[in-house]
């Protein structure tokens, strides 16, 4: 059995009743969504959104870095995007340790030193969150007439709640 053999047979059984072909790649609902690569988010489920609908962007932390705003300058200008939703959530691991702590379990885990690792750690999320949403607001490619807000997803109820 190969390594992938479970999912390839799932991805086969997904496919008998694949039914989104022909899509052309804009966002239907106009969405842009920014959050962590957490696996306990199902982006489009929590907003009520399905395939097609939105862009969805995901990294460590939920964060705007500079790919990201590059990312979202695409989805605003070619792809419908006219709302950008960020969303970062409780107990993220990179959110609610230190850089020193993060990169000690890398170490560990590696057994190399991963100083120059880029690691999205936060001071807070709260704050990391407003200086995201701002930097989108800013950026000078993305037009005033697009709405950004920030928000909090609760892994543990389901809820967002927006912050920003």
């Amino acid at each position: 059995m190969g390594d992938f053999d479970d999912l390839l047979q799932a991805n086969r059984d997904y496919a008998a009743d694949f039914g989104q072909g022909g899509f052309d790649g804009i966002a239907r609902a106009g969405i842009g969504l920014v959050t962590c690569m957490d696996s306990r988010i199902d982006p489009l489920g929590l907003t009520g959104l399905k395939a097609g609908d939105a862009k969805i962007l995901r990294n460590p932390g939920g964060r705007v870095d500079d790919l990201t705003l590059d990312a979202l300058v695409i989805s605003v200008h070619m792809l419908n995007v006219d709302r950008i939703m960020i969303i970062p959530h409780t107990r993220c691991a990179v959110a609610s340790n230190s850089e020193a702590a993060l990169r000690e379990r890398l170490d560990s885990a590696t057994g190399q030193d991963t100083s120059w690792l880029t690691l999205p750690v936060t001071d807070g999320q709260a704050a990391a969150l407003v200086g995201d949403v701002q930097r989108v607001r800013a950026h000078p490619l993305i037009p005033d007439s697009v709405r950004v807000g920030g928000f909090i997803y609760d892994v543990d109820t389901g809820l967002l709640s927006q912050e920003v």
